[in-house]
């Protein structure tokens, strides 16, 4: 998640939320399939727990982006996705959207789910998570001390490893929802919500002719406290609020406690799509002392919390594509 920005930028982008906003009807009625029920109980803490392990490992050196621990990470991500069965949607049947920044050459990682009704091919569903962190650490992008490696295993090895663990679970579906779905692994977050937003102006070939419909945003999901998740964006979309808590209590187990905040601050990837005006939706567990420190380590992650955040998504995403 990027830095927070000033009272000036908030108040901003909060007026420019209701500028955008679109109608957008969200279905009344929640109901899930024994496959999609069978596919999100295969989202497991312990295994989004290896991912966060690996991509907050001191060999990634902060996953900076246009670096070579950005690169690795990237290639991580690829090696764990490409398996699953997705349609390869970056450049060149790859799955690498590559873009260049003053900062080096950056890539998003962009997997498709072509969904099962031709009738909504060109309604696209995208749900994504930025990979990127802070590296080493400077005065723009760190609360300090600078110069040592800033992990980011909340901010948001957390938010990939819950979208690796989504991408399972919808691999393991015998039939894919009618609308397709792209999985997208943002890049250059941290220095300015880069990747999402060259998606939204260069959109690669494999998606070309889809509108987007609707995308939720993962982001620093790995400390979730007295079971309450941060959902941003229901004002986006009409009857959002409304299909969140509808499926959060459908979901089964404990119901985690929402708190919908309408806030709209350019500080992750969902302030892309909301500007495009595009009906977005983020999960966010909230900062804590770590944030963009050092000390934002793998062991302080809260694996049984990151569990049904992801499954809420997933069953979300499940909600709008089918």
């Amino acid at each position: 998640m990027e830095m927070p920005r000033n009272v000036f930028a908030r108040l901003a982008s909060g007026l420019l939320l209701l500028v955008t906003a679109v109608l957008f009807v969200i279905p009344r009625e929640a109901a899930f399939s024994a496959e999609a029920l069978r596919g999100r109980a295969g989202i497991l803490g312990r295994d989004a727990g290896g991912h966060v392990q690996a991509l907050a490992d001191d060999a990634f050196e902060g996953r900076e982006a246009g670096r070579r621990g950005g690169w690795a990470a990237g290639r991580y991500v690829e090696q764990v996705i490409a398996p699953l069965g997705f349609v390869a949607a970056g450049d060149n049947g790859s799955f690498f959207q590559s873009f260049a920044s003053r900062h080096g050459s950056l890539r998003n990682i962009l997997a498709l789910l072509p969904g099962a009704d031709p009738a909504c091919q060109d309604e696209l569903v995208v749900v994504g998570a930025h990979y990127d962190h802070v590296g080493y650490g400077n005065q723009r992008n760190s609360y300090g001390p600078f110069g040592f490696v800033h992990n980011g295993a909340d901010d948001n090895a957390s938010g990939v490893a819950g979208l690796i663990e989504i991408a399972a679970a919808l691999a393991s579906l015998p039939q894919p929802p009618r609308r397709p779905i792209l999985l997208a692994f943002w890049d250059g977050e941290e220095q300015g919500l880069l990747g999402s937003k060259h998606f939204l102006r260069s959109r690669p070939a494999s998606i070309e002719g889809k509108t987007i419909v609707f995308s939720i945003n993962l982001d620093m999901i790995g400390r979730l406290r007295q079971q309450t998740v941060s959902v941003y964006g229901t004002r986006s979309a009409v009857g959002l609020e409304e299909l969140v808590t509808r499926t959060n209590c459908l979901s089964g187990g404990t119901a985690l406690q929402l708190a919908f905040d309408w806030k709209v601050e350019p500080d992750s990837d969902h302030y892309s799509f909301l500007q495009a005006g595009i009906p977005t939706l983020m999960f966010h567990t909230g900062l804590h002392n770590d944030y963009h420190r050092p000390s934002d380590d793998a062991h302080l992650v809260n694996l049984d919390g990151l569990e049904p955040v992801a499954r809420l998504t997933v069953d979300t995403l499940l909600q709008v594509a089918d």
